[in-house]
């Protein structure tokens, strides 16, 4: 993927300091495969960089050029919360409605209290992992065993009250998606999120992409609820083919940068698809109280705990897997990293997907 369309020359040298910065990295040996892409009003410029640009660029004999996707990591929650929101109207939905309203066989002694906004929001007190998760992971567990282990939880704090990231709520709210459309998630998002917005080289799991486009985790690095840096957990690690057809709710998502910024773009646009506008505003709009971390419905929004200091309008997501996103209305910018390199293989602000990000922001 090459498409550079510079329209403003004030920008060309921050294109070219993004790009010295992922090329120095591939040469350096620290990450294997980049691409980003950055948009702003006519203006496009996006680049690949490694085993993408390898990729992308087939020899001439073949002519036929390939799209490298990325497994996305927790940028996955906002588009899978997107598939949720689009069923708001179809089936008269609220944030405010108790989640036992959707899950009945829940225990009403821990998920009473807990709404569809609290999920959304990181404020359900759920976890992010399970306990047991490193057991299901490694027999090879559906989605289903997971959010049958959800059962056992219990709030850590009284809904709404604090914060804690949570990987299982954003799991529960894609159940509830599934149950009320009575359609497997990676479907759902499929036909009215991925579909719609012409991400054609995106996908809950894998689902139709080739997988010698998928581009490799680096998980010697890797989370370790994710069995990252360990080799008895090559069976079921970011890259395996249990993880990659999955398809979690919370971090299972592969996609190529422009598709990604595709996704951003559509809460820019207030009246495009893939749901009417004020959804859109929904997701993007800070639902916290004051003092708790400001977050929309499945995207992070004013994302200065990720780094990006842009405006505090600007809303996305970071992954794990090294990962970056982010759109910022103030100035109708998009700029999309994506990585090799776990985030958490280097010091907070280190990793080049955030300095490509810094200096995006210029």
């Amino acid at each position: 993927m090459q498409n550079d369309r510079l329209t403003d020359g004030s920008l060309e040298s921050c294109f070219e300091k993004a790009s010295e910065i992922l090329e120095i990295a591939i040469e350096r040996g620290t990450l294997k495969a980049a691409s980003f892409c950055f948009r702003q009003a006519d203006l496009t410029f996006s680049r690949d960089f490694g085993i993408a640009r390898s990729l992308a660029q087939p020899p001439v004999e073949s002519g036929v050029s390939k799209v490298p996707s990325y497994l996305l990591g927790s940028i996955t929650k906002p588009i899978v919360i997107a598939g949720l929101i689009s069923l708001f109207d179809d089936f008269g939905l609220s944030i405010d409605d108790p989640i036992r309203k959707y899950l009945p066989d829940f225990p009403s002694n821990n998920f009473d209290r807990i709404t569809i906004g609290h999920l959304l929001t990181h404020t359900s007190g759920l976890p992010d992992q399970l306990p047991n998760n490193e057991e299901l992971r490694s027999r090879h567990a559906p989605l289903s065993d997971f959010v049958d282990a959800c059962k056992q939880l219990a709030p850590a704090f009284e809904p709404g009250d604090a914060y804690e990231y949570s990987s299982m709520g954003i799991l529960l709210g894609a159940e509830i998606a599934q149950r009320i459309s009575r359609v497997d998630i990676a479907e759902l998002v499929q036909v009215r999120i991925l579909k719609l917005l012409g991400m054609n080289h995106s996908a809950l799991g894998i689902g139709t992409l080739s997988e010698d486009c998928l581009m490799p985790c680096q998980v010697e690095y890797g989370a370790p609820e994710a069995g990252g840096g360990r080799s008895d957990a090559s069976t079921w690690n970011w890259n395996s083919s249990y993880w990659r057809s999955l398809g979690a709710p919370w971090g299972g998502a592969h996609a190529s940068a422009e598709d990604v910024a595709k996704f951003l773009e559509a809460f820019l646009k207030p009246t495009s698809v893939p749901f009417r506008s004020e959804r859109k505003r929904m997701m993007i709009t800070n639902w916290n109280a004051s003092g708790i971390e400001s977050r929309g419905l499945g995207f992070d929004v004013d994302m200065r705990s990720s780094g990006v200091m842009s405006s505090e309008s600007t809303f996305g997501h970071s992954g794990s897997t090294g990962t970056m996103a982010w759109a910022d209305p103030a100035r109708g910018r998009i700029c999309v990293v994506l990585t090799t390199l776990p985030a958490g293989a280097l010091p907070a602000g280190a990793h080049p997907r955030d300095q490509v990000s810094r200096v995006l922001m210029a």
